[in-house]
């Protein structure tokens, strides 16, 4: 029996997860790039009207947050089926290794089956290898033949105006 619960996130778990975001964020070496209030978590998870943006897991352990997975969904257009983007999954460093990790991408494949979804798919920066091994041990492949392309900053407005 795991020490530890997978649960939907609340409104209450937004200081967490921004914790939790930020710790993400110094892991990959670039810290100042965490940028999120609690404002905008609570607006995008929890908005008053319409559905929200982004939605969380979080694993619970001796009543502490210690582990989030935060998803939104996505849509193939070749199977016309919804599937899962996984933006960020995280545990604690002193919690790796207790399941926690594989209970939250579990939480999320069993949705994607539940739901009739297709896909789970993330990314993982090329050079984190225990992550990569991670989600190889799982069955997970990578995608080699795609590259992520991002649109940001300067670049996104210089677009914009045409």
């Amino acid at each position: 029996m795991s020490d530890f619960e997978i649960r939907p996130a609340t409104a209450d778990d937004v200081p967490d997860l921004l914790r939790l975001v930020r710790a993400l964020a110094d892991y990959e070496k670039e810290p100042e790039a965490a940028t999120a209030t609690p404002a905008q978590f609570e607006a995008a998870l929890f908005p008053e009207h319409g559905d929200p943006t982004a939605y969380a897991f979080v694993g619970v352990a001796g009543g502490a947050v210690v582990g989030m997975a935060l998803w939104f969904r996505s849509f193939s257009t070749w199977t016309g089926e919804a599937g899962i983007w996984l933006e960020d999954l995280f545990v604690q460093p002193d919690r790796r290794g207790s399941g926690l990790g594989q209970a939250l991408l579990g939480r999320l494949a069993a949705l994607c089956v539940e739901r009739g979804w297709t896909r789970l798919e993330w990314a993982v920066l090329d050079w984190n290898t225990p992550s990569i091994e991670f989600y190889r041990a799982r069955g997970a492949r990578p995608l080699d033949d795609w590259t992520t392309f991002r649109l940001d900053g300067e670049a996104l407005d210089r677009l914009a105006r045409g």
